[in-house]
């Protein structure tokens, strides 16, 4: 298969993991804070991880297979200007976190449109990143990034569940709509793999804007969340827990 078949196949089987993770909500009207709050501190791990592991160390090298001696450069500022684009995305779409409350410009949308543009936002660049990983033609690598991605999609996809469970939506219609939100990943999925590839050049400082996208996500939403209801101990060894499996996961089959 060609890489961008590939990048998009994983991005896609990464994001329907969404509603693997959201299943359990069949069984379960609600999760306790401490159980959930230590699966997203788990999925924060698994993306820090990756976006040191899968993202900038192989950016660095490419940089400077690019421009010797420049990749740290190149590396630096594509994490910056990944950061800055998702906070001006952050800034100006109109979105609703269940414990955060409402982001961004007043809408008319109803509330569970802006949840789903909230997940959207959270979802794209770790589709992206996958993309970007399989761009690179190292297919361990881009396997273990899709499957460190898929894992921390499934606490999240619970999450969104009994979240709109809580808010009157059956459970077949919470799981479906959690399902839905993990597949904006193919999109991200598409585009990064598809501009690395056809785009060779530009593949370090595709893997540094995911990783400064993925960054930003994971230190101001997920992080965050997790520590909002006074549970933070158990968040944390979630955090270390998630980065140890993704650490192994990049080591073993990247």
């Amino acid at each position: 298969m060609s890489q961008i078949t590939l990048g998009i196949i994983a991005s896609t089987l990464a994001g329907l993991a969404t509603g693997l993770g959201a299943l359990p909500a069949l069984f379960f009207q609600k999760v306790s804070d401490k159980v959930l709050n230590t699966m997203l501190g788990g999925a924060a791990g698994i993306m820090l991880a990756a976006t040191s592991f899968s993202l900038i160390i192989p950016g660095i090298e490419y940089g400077n297979q690019i421009l010797p001696g420049y990749g740290v450069y190149i590396i630096v500022f594509g994490m910056l200007f990944g950061a800055v684009f998702l906070d001006c995305i952050d800034r100006w779409l109109p979105h609703e976190h269940f414990i955060m409350g409402h982001e961004g410009p007043s809408s008319s949308l109803k509330r569970i449109w802006l949840f789903v543009i909230a997940i959207t936002i959270h979802n794209f660049p770790e589709g992206l990143a996958v993309g970007v990983g399989f761009g690179t033609g190292d297919i361990g690598a881009g396997t273990s990034l899709a499957i460190g991605i898929g894992l921390q999609n499934m606490p999240e996809g619970l999450a969104v569940a009994i979240s709109l469970i809580s808010i009157g939506y059956t459970r077949w219609r919470a799981i479906g709509i959690a399902t839905l939100t993990g597949l904006v990943e193919p999109i991200g999925g598409f585009l990064g793999v598809a501009a690395v590839t056809i785009f060779h050049p530009i593949l370090p400082f595709g893997l540094a804007f995911a990783a400064g996208a993925m960054l930003f996500v994971i230190s101001d939403e997920i992080i965050p969340e997790t520590h909002s209801k006074g549970k933070s101990r158990p968040a944390t060894f979630g955090v270390m827990v998630g980065f140890v499996i993704m650490m192994a996961l990049d080591n073993l089959l990247g």
